[in-house]
């Protein structure tokens, strides 16, 4: 199954560059580019796009407010490139509902990695970034997420995610189907009312499910 890929990146030569490696890629296709966040939210409405590969400084509307439109959108995926790692911009994309966060320095290897495991429904991080998301929520205060309403398979799921394991990862873990899994992952969200899968790991980390 193809992966469509929306790139938006203000930066002609790098929205060229990143279109270069993403389309030399059989499995994954670009289906369109934008020069700003709001052109990435009209073309994402008009191409439903599996992907959006979005940078965070951008004209008209940046990378953080236009992740959250695209989440509300429905887009399955965005996947936040950016020269920039300083907290503000890791945070907000990934309270906006981000599921991956590269900085550009990153291998070609490592972006169609990235896009595709944020096409299968798995999150992604630079390392950097890894590390210093996981100092920051590791401890209390917990997040305000209510585990009341999760089955116990759910919560064995939402472990997993805290540990930071892939949807097939998981399935291998719990012994169970990766379609299982999937929509175990997406109750879990729904339940919690959380946007993107990186933010439930969070809460697993903060809620020290262990």
């Amino acid at each position: 199954m193809t992966v469509r890929v929306l790139v938006a990146d203000d930066q002609g030569a790098v929205r060229a560059g990143l279109v270069l490696i993403l389309g030399s890629a059989p499995d994954l296709e670009v289906v369109g580019e934008a020069a700003d966040g709001q052109q990435a939210i009209d073309l994402a409405r008009a191409l439903r796009p599996d992907v959006v590969v979005l940078d965070v400084r951008m004209p008209r509307l940046d990378g953080i407010a236009a992740t959250r439109e695209l989440v509300a959108l429905g887009v399955p995926g965005v996947l936040i490139l950016t020269t920039f790692d300083l907290d503000e911009y890791v945070f907000g994309a990934l309270r906006a509902g981000a599921a991956g966060f590269l900085l550009k320095d990153a291998e070609a290897a490592d972006l169609l990695a990235a896009v595709r495991a944020v096409a299968r429904g798995d999150g992604v991080m630079a390392p950097a970034v890894t590390r210093r998301v996981i100092a920051t929520f590791a401890g209390p205060p917990a997040p305000p997420v209510d585990l009341a309403e999760l089955t116990e398979r759910e919560r064995e799921v939402l472990r997993c995610l805290g540990d930071g394991l892939s949807n097939a990862e998981i399935a291998g873990r719990l012994g169970i189907a990766e379609a299982t899994t999937k929509t175990h992952v997406s109750r879990v969200l729904a339940k919690l009312g959380l946007r993107s899968r990186v933010q439930a790991a969070i809460a697993a980390r903060g809620l020290n499910m262990g």
